[in-house]
């Protein structure tokens, strides 16, 4: 039975910085809303040529040098990358195959907002589960949704903490830090609650709505009512699930790499789950890079030595639509 593993991981994250003075003054709250509340002392901020495609690809070059795997070795490129990218229409993952060198692959993308590096993990065990001749997966992809927060707008706030940066993975058979178990938890009634308004074909873009093209909360008031009785239990409810269809307790539990969100949400899931801060890295130096932040948070935990072989750790995601989603690995050896 093929035994799926992440071998390699690699980051980009750019050079630039929002402050939280910076976001205060942007924004109106102060600074200690910002830094305390939200939980952003700084959050990443993209340079000119820190594309999401670019990103992912720079991220993908770490992640193979760190599993010592040759490029033209890779079977199957899993883009990450999000909507928000270098062209509206346009399959990201052959573009970053082609640039990391990864003749040999085919390549697609998948989107689940910023739970698509959990969902793209998933796949690459299922993939290596299910067609033996795959036996190495890229995951890769770059996040840029920073450019479409308007700091003015306080229906947004949950967002000001929207950065850049890119992750990936490779996945081998039979080696590497296994991937177990995961579960997603998908609740279409919030569909309509975040999304960019115009651009599409129910509002094709004009010269006159181009002002309206960033991230909208449609529905403030009515999204967080119907959200907050059921978020944080979400969280838990895949976190728990992940973890028991990999064989495990939750009290097993030794690391877990989740999303950047406020600092109260980060705390209470930590205190659910039985955990203590030193089992997290809460990313208040970057903000929240969408769906990168798990890569971010597993790369950050094993060269602070917060991990160790034999250690069970869980990535866990969330991403507007709504998703919630949690995948569970065993660290290995070095």
């Amino acid at each position: 039975m093929s035994r799926p593993g992440v071998t390699g991981l690699g980051t980009y994250v750019p050079a630039g910085r929002l402050s939280a003075a910076e976001i205060a003054t942007a924004s109106g709250l102060p600074e200690w809303v910002v830094r305390d509340k939200l939980g952003i002392a700084q959050r990443v901020l993209p340079g000119p040529d820190d594309h999401p495609t670019a990103m992912g690809v720079w991220a993908a070059e770490r992640a193979l040098a760190d599993a010592n795997v040759r490029p033209e070795d890779v079977d199957v490129v899993v883009s990450i990358t999000e909507e928000h990218k270098e062209y509206p229409v346009w399959t990201a993952g052959i573009k970053l195959a082609y640039d990391v060198g990864a003749r040999n692959a085919y390549a697609y993308d998948i989107g689940q907002k910023c739970g698509t590096a959990v969902l793209g993990l998933k796949q690459a065990r299922d993939l290596l589960k299910a067609d033996e001749s795959v036996n190495v997966v890229l995951v890769a992809g770059g996040y840029r949704n920073s450019d479409l927060i308007d700091l003015e707008d306080p229906d947004v706030r949950f967002m000001y903490n929207l950065g850049a940066g890119a992750g990936a993975a490779v996945v081998q058979r039979d080696a590497g830090h296994e991937l177990l178990g995961s579960s997603i938890v998908t609740d279409g009634s919030f569909s309509l609650d975040v999304l960019v308004p115009v651009g599409g074909t129910k509002a094709p873009l004009t010269h006159e709505n181009l002002v309206d093209y960033r991230l909208r909360v449609t529905d403030p008031a009515g999204m967080k009512t119907r959200l907050e009785p059921v978020s944080l239990e979400n969280f838990v409810r895949v976190v728990e699930e992940a973890v028991a269809r990999s064989g495990a307790a939750a009290s097993d539990v030794a690391y877990l790499a989740m999303l950047h969100v406020k600092r109260s949400a980060h705390d209470y899931l930590l205190r659910r789950l039985g955990l203590s801060d030193e089992q997290s890295v809460y990313l208040s130096d970057y903000g929240h890079l969408g769906q990168v932040d798990q890569l971010l948070s597993l790369e950050l935990a094993r060269d602070q030595g917060r991990l160790r072989p034999g250690d069970l750790a869980v990535a866990v995601a969330a991403g507007v639509g709504y998703v919630w989603n949690a995948i569970a690995l065993r660290w290995g050896e070095p």
